[in-house]
Parts: C-alpha cells; sequence; structure tokens
C-alpha cells in the first residue's frame, strides 16, 4: 500500500500519462457522483417531498399542484388537513344535506386526477378542462378497468376513487355538470415522493429538461435555442475580439517601452478596479438596447486585465536576445517584430486563451443588459418561474462550451509552437503534417543553392 501511494505522491514528478488521464475523468466523475447519490439514494439528504398528487383546501392558504416540492416537516400537516376535509365530507353525505354551490367544487375537484392522467399517457398535455374525459377516467381507475403506474396510487386513495365514483355514478354514468352531486365528494390524499430541493433537480430531470428545449419548437416568437446559443457565442466572440485588438498592442509597447508603461497602465491598474457592470446604463444610452453595449461590456471586462497580464508576458522575455539583437544593430522597430513577437508567442498564446475563459464570466451579465437576449434570456426567464431543471442545462452548456474550447485552443498550442516542450505526440503529429509542404520547398531551396555551388567536374 506505501509503494503505491507513493507511486501517486511524488514531489515535483509528473505522473504517468495513465493516471493523469484517470484523475481528469475523476474529476468530472466525482461531483455527478455526488449529485446521483444526493438524487437517488433516499436515506442521504432529501430535505424536500415532491408532490404526485395533490389537493386543495381552505385550512392552508397556499395552493400546491403536482410537481410542487413541500418540506418534509410541513408534508404531515398538509395530508392531515385533507384528512379533515375528507372527514368533514363524509359527515355531511351521511346527513344528505345539500351545501349551496358543492356542485362547482365537485366539478373543480375532480380534475384532481387530470395530472394523473396526462402522466399516464391517458390525456392529453393541456386537457385539465376536459371534464368529461376526467370523468371517465374516474370510472376507469374505480371499475379496476385502468390502473396508474406513475404515481402508483395509495390503497386510501384507490379507496376515495371508488367512494366518489359510486356517490357520481348512483346520478350519472356520463358527465354532466348539473347532475353533480350537491354534497362535497372526497378529496385524493396528497402523494409524494423524498426529493431535492428545487434548486437541485435530479440529473435525469435535467436531462429531460435540455431534450426538450433543445428539440421542441419554441412558443410563439422566441428564438430556437440553437439560435440563442449562436447569439451569446457572437457577443463573447466579439466582445474578446476587441479587446484583442486593443489590448494586445497596448500590452506589447507597455513591456517593451517604459514610456508606454508609465503612461498608460497606472490608468489602467486604476480603472480594472472599477466593476464592468456599473457601465451597463451608460452603454445602453451611448449604443442602444441591442448587442452593441452587450459586446462593449465584455471588452471592457476584459481589455484591461489583458494589457496587464501581456505588458507582463512581455517583460519576462530573456533579456539576452534584446543584447543580443542590439549587438548585431536592430532598431526599436525590428526589436519589437523580430524579437519581442517571436519571442512571446507561446505565453501570449497561453495568455488570450486564459482571457478568453474570463471572458465568458461577463456573458450572462453581458446579455441582461438592455433587452434580455440570448442563453441568459432564457436563463433568467425560467429562473424567475424556479424552472431549475430548465436552468441547469444552460449552466452546465456555457461550462462545457469554455472547457472544451480550451482544450481545442491547447491541443493547438503544441500545434502551433511544437518547439515549446508542451505538445504531445498528437499535436506534434499534426505539427509535422501541417508544415511538411514548407519544409520540403526549403529543403528543395537549399538542394538547389547547393548543387549552384558545388564545381563543376
Amino acid at each position: 500500500m506505501a509503494s503505491f501511494l507513493k507511486g501517486w505522491f511524488v514531489v515535483r514528478r509528473d505522473l504517468s500519462r495513465g493516471r493523469r488521464t484517470l484523475l481528469a475523468a475523476l474529476s468530472f466523475v466525482l461531483p455527478l457522483a455526488l449529485w446521483c447519490a444526493v438524487s437517488y439514494v433516499p436515506w442521504i439528504w432529501h430535505p424536500d417531498v415532491k408532490l404526485e398528487v395533490a389537493s386543495t383546501t381552505e385550512r392552508i392558504s397556499a395552493v400546491f399542484t403536482a410537481g410542487n416540492r413541500l418540506s418534509q416537516e410541513f408534508f404531515p400537516t398538509y395530508v392531515d388537513a385533507i384528512h379533515q376535509d375528507n372527514a368533514e365530507a363524509l359527515k355531511v353525505a351521511q346527513t344528505g344535506e345539500v351545501v349551496p354551490g358543492a356542485q362547482r367544487a365537485n366539478r373543480v375537484l375532480l380534475r384532481q386526477l387530470a395530472q394523473v392522467g396526462v402522466r399516464n399517457g391517458w390525456l392529453a398535455a393541456g386537457s385539465e378542462q376536459d371534464d368529461a374525459a376526467i370523468y371517465q377516467l374516474w370510472r376507469d381507475l374505480a371499475t379496476g378497468v385502468k390502473t396508474s403506474t406513475d404515481p402508483v396510487l395509495s390503497e386510501e386513495n384507490i379507496g376515495v376513487i371508488k367512494a366518489n365514483w359510486a356517490a357520481l355514478s348512483a346520478l350519472s354514468a356520463d358527465f354532466d355538470s348539473k347532475k353533480l352531486p350537491q354534497v362535497p365528494l372526497q378529496k385524493l390524499v396528497p402523494q409524494g415522493i423524498p426529493s431535492n430541493p428545487v434548486y437541485l433537480p435530479p440529473p435525469h430531470e435535467v436531462w429531460k429538461a435540455a431534450a426538450t428545449d433543445f428539440t421542441a419548437r419554441p412558443e410563439g416568437d422566441a428564438p430556437p435555442m440553437l439560435d440563442r446559443y449562436g447569439h451569446s457565442l457572437r457577443i463573447i466572440l466579439f466582445g474578446f475580439f476587441w479587446s484583442c485588438v486593443i489590448g494586445v498592442p497596448l500590452g506589447i509597447l507597455c513591456g517593451v517601452f517604459d514610456v508606454f508603461s508609465k503612461l498608460f497602465e497606472p490608468f489602467v491598474d486604476f480603472f480594472r478596479y472599477m466593476p464592468a457592470p456599473t457601465f451597463s446604463t451608460l452603454l445602453v444610452a451611448v449604443l442602444s438596447a441591442h448587442d452593441a453595449p452587450k459586446v462593449a461590456l465584455v471588452f471592457i471586462g476584459t481589455v484591461f486585465q489583458m494589457v496587464l497580464v501581456v505588458s507582463k508576458t512581455t517583460r519576462l522575455l530573456d533579456p539576452a536576445l534584446l543584447e543580443a539583437a542590439q549587438t548585431l544593430g536592430a532598431k526599436p522597430r525590428q526589436l519589437v517584430m523580430k524579437v519581442v513577437l517571436p519571442g512571446i508567442l507561446p505565453n501570449l498564446y497561453n495568455d488570450m486563451r486564459i482571457l478568453l475563459g474570463w471572458a465568458w464570466t461577463w456573458l450572462v451579465i453581458a446579455e441582461l443588459i438592455g433587452v434580455k437576449s440570448g442563453l441568459t434570456g432564457f436563463l433568467d426567464t425560467q429562473g424567475t418561474f424556479r424552472n431549475f431543471d430548465r436552468v441547469f442545462p444552460i449552466i452546465i452548456l456555457i461550462g462545457v462550451t469554455g472547457f472544451v474550447s480550451d482544450q481545442i485552443l491547447a491541443f493547438f498550442h503544441g500545434v502551433f509552437f511544437p518547439w515549446s516542450g508542451r505538445s504531445g505526440p498528437v499535436s506534434r503529429a499534426v505539427a509535422s503534417a501541417v508544415t511538411w509542404p514548407v519544409r520540403t520547398i526549403v529543403a528543395g531551396a537549399r538542394l538547389r543553392t547547393a548543387s549552384k555551388t558545388l564545381p563543376s567536374a
């Protein structure tokens, strides 16, 4: 065991490729496993109850429907209130006393089974007001023609359904609002399953919501999810592009020439402490309320950090390279173009990778400026209605997009700069294939030059 641990915990030494791959996989698998354990293992942590069957009662001010979540502590109080309502309904039924408004209340009460019918596929979604179909569903469940599997109804609720149908069928076998009982019917007793809080839906609900949102046709004028995704990508890329156009040249100049450093860096260092969202109102006033202020916010959020990071990277260039070029008579412009730029390119490329990730952190704030749009507009709307099963896919999508793009850029670092010592065998092979035409042309030119300089026989 000690030798095994010793192989993993080695000071200042890289692990083997296989172990690095295993740990990289575990870094994603372990959080997912924890999420699944919390969601699906009942005894770990389920502070709420997700209602599968719900009823209304005047004893509780709130109105609950199937799908709502209640705390474990409150759920028994809710069930007890329905039991009291049913006990009073049985007393009234035994006396046979007509209750004013009972027919209308019973018509609403019958719709308790609508969601059960939808979940089992017996009723179409949105048919909660189809009283005739719901009336028939009460009959089929009471007579055993149909058996609910989603959810599985308790014996108590089966008894309530049979008792209510006995009272209904005694007056009419088919739905007729004028022939409903004039005494209260019994209510279905609430049923629920242990559940995470509403802000942490289980993985299968998140996956189901994601599949629906990305495949279903949106309602009204709402854009499809892929269009929202493309819009968010454009905001990030345009904002980061303009940040690079301004920040990279200015950062290089600050790193090379002290005059630019003393002129620009104090202001840049001061300005980067100002929260970019504080400029949102000003940006909308100047650039209107569409995409321009969103791009500008991403630009403001990244350009000042970019100037400082690039200037520091430029200063880290080996001074011996500059001294050697100056000894050979290089002028300032030649130093920048022929020495500084080629020397810092590998590290500058990595800086851009890191700063692109920084730009992603401004996406949500940027898309809330002016007219809400893109993934953030959808995220904000669904969060307002507490549809967190539809919120999580967007959060995950943003993270996956940033991570995958960063890994692709990391791979191409080895392709563009194979001499930097950070390229793997695949990237080295790609670099070799990409540069093969150039190397062939150069080798051919050298061969021709050498053949011309050879003395003739």
